[in-house]
């Protein structure tokens, strides 16, 4: 039977892994942040727990250069983001190293940033029949919603808020699901360095597109000659808000069956190296995370 897929945004669950713990994880002899390696697998063995049993899951992360195509555009494209703190992004080799070893796929693709990668998949697996469930926080996926058989989860939320529909959208934002560029491009998205048009917040972008309407269908009578001026530019923005549902990925990525369980929470912490009580027939020592994320310790070999 062909497993449901659950995407995640990799840069969004390390910056959540990263900033998300009160005091630095290192290594014995602190010249190595495991705060990020750590904190990923561990939010992501928490996802499959408890939303993803059975579901392949699979991890998409920004290339370097993946925003190039958007800043040819507009040189302000994400221009305002500070630069990473040290150890944020050298943290993605370790956890790219932890995601071989539990089983999980993942991918980095030359040029094309994870929102179009992610796109790309979801629309092939719809196609397949699959549900696809996508593990982020950046509301541009909206745009997917468009299809019911796709879901935002945030497990930043409460349980009963977490997941996101396409039921969802219209009641909270005023607009469907597909309208969703539209309506970003004319409020702009401060997280893009987006600007949209002055004056226009999310009541009145709602407004101008109510009843369906897309850009080029808004009555000229109800834009200010201010809005007009922008026009260009505003559909402009949308083509970058817009997400590329045929990015160049490599093909038959996804393998259609589940991922493998997480490995099983240890009864008790290790503090010495021996045989861990879990059942696991592997030493642990006690300045190694296990990479399913569990809590318990693993082979030092996993991180060095």
């Amino acid at each position: 039977m062909t497993a449901p897929l659950l995407l995640v945004d990799g840069h969004y669950l390390l910056h959540r892994a990263w900033y998300g713990f009160a005091t630095r994880i290192t290594s014995r002899d602190k010249t190595i942040d495991r705060t990020g390696v750590f904190g990923f697998i561990a939010l992501l063995r928490k996802a499959q727990v408890q939303h993803a049993g059975g579901f392949e899951i699979f991890v998409v992360f920004d290339s370097e250069a993946g925003s190039q195509g958007r800043t040819a555009v507009d040189s302000d494209y994400k221009a305002q983001r500070p630069a990473p703190e040290p150890g944020l992004i050298e943290s993605l080799a370790l956890i790219k190293n932890a995601l071989d070893h539990t089983g999980v796929r993942w991918i980095e693709q030359d040029g094309c940033e994870a929102d179009d990668v992610i796109a790309t998949l979801a629309t092939a697996a719809r196609a397949e029949g699959r549900a696809v469930d996508i593990m982020t926080t950046d509301k541009d996926f909206i745009q997917l919603l468009a299809d019911p058989s796709v879901r935002l989860l945030n497990t930043d939320f409460a349980m009963e808020r977490r997941y996101t529909t396409s039921e969802h959208v219209l009641p909270r934002y005023g607009v469907l699901a597909e309208q969703w560029p539209d309506f970003r491009a004319l409020m702009g998205d401060s997280a893009d360095n987006i600007r949209g048009i002055r004056g226009v917040g999310a009541k009145t972008a709602a407004r101008l597109l109510a009843d369906g309407r897309q850009l080029e269908n808004i009555p000229a009578e109800e834009l200010r000659p201010a809005w007009t001026a922008q026009w260009a530019q505003v559909l402009r923005w949308r083509e970058m808000i817009k997400f590329d549902t045929k990015a160049a990925v490599p093909d038959n990525l996804l393998i259609t069956s589940s991922s493998p369980p997480p490995l099983r929470r240890c009864p008790r912490p290790h503090r010495s190296w021996k045989r861990c009580t879990c059942g696991d027939d592997q030493g642990h020592g006690n300045a190694c995370f296990c990479p399913g994320g569990c809590g318990h310790r693993a082979p030092s070999k996993i991180w060095r």
